[in-house]
């Protein structure tokens, strides 16, 4: 008898709860590890895929030192006929369940295929602190707003890491497939592996530095995008490389602080937005708030492509999304600064923001994304009043007071002075020629004015609720 361990999102061999049940239930030589490669799931040519790949790769070349990953490429049904036909013996199979998204979709027709053909199949919550459906209201229902969520679940109880038993001996180590293999390889032949961060090792010391010297000053520091005191975990949380009850446990292992307990608050903060998306799994298309669905966005593909290349003319937006594009991340308050940004400033659809995240972030979470995206929108469960807004100029005062990280990443702006760096635009020409920038060549002015467009913000706003509203009660 076969046993296949079907490896997603959990690239590790440490602490994954699928692996360490599958490895209880085999003898020797009975177990395959499978990863399969699904093209219809590839964003080409993006950090995104280029880093979650990188990550697939270099768990391979953990795994292939002892015993052997096979590697399937197609989709996965397709792939999992393949196998049966290929080893007729197969008779279970064990993964973490995925429950957001496309990966709902693939895991219902797989468990259509396991069911038909017999295949014993076990499924475990191994991804976030509680799943999905662990925290309920009182009555029964889902939260949709935080505060009342975080309150039940930061008194649940959290599991515990889990010792696997790995054992070389135990698993099935002829390659079955060595076309899709090769195929494989000749994928990560055009990827640039070296620039990222990948691993499980890379994950443990990257935990092990920020809970040692980040974490006890993690409130006061987060918000600073150029002291860059952020965890960096998220990366490695996207890919699996280190699971949650690891990284839950060490933060536990340290003293109590401020700090601790703010990063204890965005991991629930974690776990909401995957048990918003999926209950409502029409979030990555549709506005929470249906009176939100009517904005008449602007859309101007010409602002659009500004905002990507970070030639908006607000250094704060600029120097954060040339960071997203030169190193496939960005400070978290610089997504939400950003974002606002897109939606209430230049009027354009937040899922045209949120596509262009998937498309760039390392450590992009399709459930966290989506969240953030329709936070920053006001359009969210648990969103911001539409009528907040995100000024460029006094964030950038406030968390990159002198200037430091917009001179990072806009270069243009290295020799002007912190009384003009976050609005250059006021500088006249003298100034301009004093500091070695020229407004509308070197760097632009502002492509829209703040001011006017938040009062369009509200219009636009206004009149959908207004649009809604008549809608509801002609029903």
């Amino acid at each position: 008898m076969k046993t296949v361990m079907w490896f997603r999102r959990d690239l590790r061999l440490q602490d994954n709860k699928a692996l360490y049940h599958a490895l209880k239930n085999v003898d020797s030589k009975e177990l395959i590890l499978l990863f399969q490669v699904n093209p219809q799931q590839f964003i080409k040519g993006s950090p995104n895929h280029d880093a979650f790949f990188s990550s697939v790769a270099s768990f391979k070349r953990k795994v292939d030192k002892e015993s052997h990953l096979q590697i399937m490429f197609g989709d996965p049904l397709d792939s999992f006929i393949r196998l049966k036909e290929n080893l007729p013996e197969w008779t279970s199979i064990y993964f973490n369940e995925d429950t957001c998204g496309y990966g709902t979709f693939r895991d219902q027709q797989a468990i259509s295929f396991f069911e038909k053909n017999k295949i014993e199949y076990s499924i475990f919550q191994d991804a976030y602190l509680h799943g999905y459906n662990e925290i309920r209201k009182k009555e029964g229902g889902s939260y949709q707003i935080f505060t009342p969520y975080y309150n039940n679940w930061k008194e649940a109880m959290k599991e515990t890491p889990i010792d696997v038993p790995y054992n070389p001996k135990k698993i099935f180590s002829e390659s079955l497939f060595p076309e899709d293999e090769e195929r494989f390889n000749k994928m990560m032949d055009n990827i640039p592996i070296s620039n990222f961060c990948m691993g499980e090792e890379a994950a443990q010391s990257m935990l092990e530095y920020f809970v040692s010297n980040d974490l006890q000053s993690y409130e006061k520091t987060r918000d600073f995008p150029y002291k860059d005191k952020t965890s960096h975990i998220s990366t490695f949380l996207r890919t699996g490389e280190i699971s949650i009850r690891t990284v839950w446990h060490k933060l536990d292992s340290v003293v109590t602080s401020l700090g601790k307990e703010t990063y204890k608050k965005e991991l629930a903060w974690r776990d909401f937005y995957n048990m918003i998306y999926s209950t409502f799994p029409q979030q990555k298309e549709v506005a929470n708030q249906k009176k939100f669905c009517y904005i008449k966005w602007e859309n101007n593909q010409e602002k659009f492509v500004k905002w990507q290349n970070g030639q908006t003319g607000y250094p704060i937006i600029d120097a954060a999304m040339r960071q997203l594009k030169e190193t496939g991340w960005m400070h978290n308050r610089l997504r939400m600064i950003t974002a606002s940004f897109l939606v209430k400033n230049l009027h354009i659809d937040w899922r045209w923001g949120e596509k262009y995240f998937q498309k760039m972030l390392i450590d992009y979470d399709a459930a966290n994304n989506i969240g953030g995206w329709q936070w920053a929108a006001s359009t969210g469960t648990d969103a911001v009043p539409y009528f907040r807004f995100f000024n460029p100029a006094v964030q950038s005062k406030k968390f990159d007071s002198k200037g430091l990280f917009i001179k990072k990443y806009v270069k243009e702006l290295n020799q002007v002075p912190i009384k003009y760096i976050h609005q250059p635009e006021v500088m006249n020409k003298e100034l301009q020629n004093r500091y070695n920038v020229n407004l509308g060549e070197s760097y632009p002015y502002p492509i829209v004015d703040y001011a006017e467009s938040r009062k369009k913000t509200i219009i636009l706003y206004e009149s959908s609720k207004e649009y809604y509203k008549e809608i509801y009660y002609k029903k």
